[in-house]
């Protein structure tokens, strides 16, 4: 369903590309061999391009028919791996140990490279000029900002900008896509208690940083549910906690590990701000020192609503759903803060054919036609903007 014969007959070569990518995965930033891998595909094909952005990023653009109010359009696809040891039992399993492409970045480069391909293959009917952006570290710390710093969205004049997620919540194909926000607004936090410490016999003769810690959490889980409008969403998390020595010794010192996430910059704020002054009445009320250090990684998922139709009209012989707003987080917000733009899903899952492992799982497969639902995306929106490819 919405697969051209021109689309379908690149599943050989989908499969080669993505195979190839994914026994190399790399983390955020060390993706030297995929860089490599990626420029000898392009100058194969005759597109020029500038690698090094941010690091291990690459640019690359194809020009097309000059015509009036003609677009400039960018796709992006991340390139990095996670930290993840591959349980697969398949012939391409990832040849870095403890590293592995476990949410879909393989595919997304695919796309990209089989969009190169395409357009190079039609340039003569393609009338929009195209940048593709592979992005480092997407998984963290975060390529998108360094590589918009370099100024590279003005120096090629982008004037929109889409980026593809494969997703096996939705079936093989379907593409999912939705205008406003659609992800999480995301934060680091990590808060240090320090007391005093005692024998457990003696508890008056210590300040007990537990009985602290647990007065904070309470807290804390309390900040979304009595202090965001309910209309609005928030989700303050502690993941991790580290205390104590033995058993019958009262903890003088505990560590709070944890992440906030919210939609809008706003709650997001509110949250940090309400975090910020519990831990200065718990240091007032129990005579303590709390250290606390907040970060804030990446602002919220916001898709423009033109750009959302233009997807919406583009894929209309395609299945395309909405979807509920997810408190996951990704960089590409940076992208859609400074330029239009549309931020997809794509569907891989196959319960079938065993393809239904979620992201960052060991575990995590797909099979590479579905890659091509997101090729047939990308012509299609650029079909719309007045190319014929």
């Amino acid at each position: 369903m919405g697969l051209n014969q021109t689309v379908q007959a690149y599943l050989n070569q989908a499969i080669q590309l993505r195979r190839d990518l994914h026994r190399i995965p790399e983390i955020g930033y060390s993706e030297m061999k995929t860089s490599e891998y990626i420029c000898k595909f392009l100058d194969e094909n005759g597109i020029s391009y500038e690698k090094n952005i941010a690091k291990t990023g690459i640019i690359a653009k194809i020009e097309g028919n000059k015509i009036e109010n003609g677009k400039t359009i960018a796709f992006r696809a991340d390139m990095d791996a996670l930290s993840l040891s591959e349980q697969n039992d398949i012939e391409f399993k990832s040849t870095h140990q403890g590293r592995m492409h476990g949410c879909g970045h393989d595919g997304h480069m695919t796309m990209l490279l089989l969009l190169a391909k395409h357009l190079m293959a039609h340039k003569n009917e393609l009338n929009s000029d195209v940048v593709l952006i592979f992005q480092p570290a997407e998984e963290g710390p975060g390529g998108a900002k360094p590589m918009i710093d370099t100024g590279f969205l003005d120096k090629y004049q982008i004037d929109e900008v889409f980026g593809i997620h494969l997703h096996p919540d939705f079936n093989t194909g379907v593409i999912a896509v939705n205008k406003g926000p659609v992800m999480a607004m995301t934060g680091e936090f990590d808060f240090d208690i320090y007391t005093k410490s005692g024998h457990g016999a003696m508890p008056h003769t210590a300040n007990d940083a537990t009985i602290v810690m647990s007065q904070m959490i309470s807290q804390f889980q309390s900040i979304v549910s009595r202090n965001v409008n309910p209309t609005e969403a928030g989700v303050v998390t502690v993941g991790r906690i580290e205390a104590g020595e033995r058993r019958n010794i009262i903890a003088e010192h505990v560590r709070l590990e944890g992440t906030t996430r919210a939609f809008s910059e706003e709650v997001y704020n509110l949250i940090q701000t309400r975090m910020l002054e519990v831990a200065k009445g718990l240091e007032l009320s129990f005579n303590c020192k709390i250290e606390s250090e907040i970060r804030t990684m990446y602002p919220p998922v916001v898709n423009h609503a033109s750009s959302v139709d233009a997807i919406r009209e583009a894929c209309k012989d395609m299945e395309v759903v909405d979807f509920p707003p997810q408190m996951i987080a990704e960089d590409f917000s940076f992208f859609l803060k400074e330029r239009k733009g549309a931020f997809i899903f794509l569907g891989i899952r196959d319960e079938d054919n065993g393809f239904d492992k979620p992201l960052h799982n060991s575990k995590f497969n797909f099979d590479e036609e579905a890659l091509l639902y997101g090729l047939q995306c990308y012509i299609n929106l650029l079909n719309l903007y007045g190319s014929n490819i």
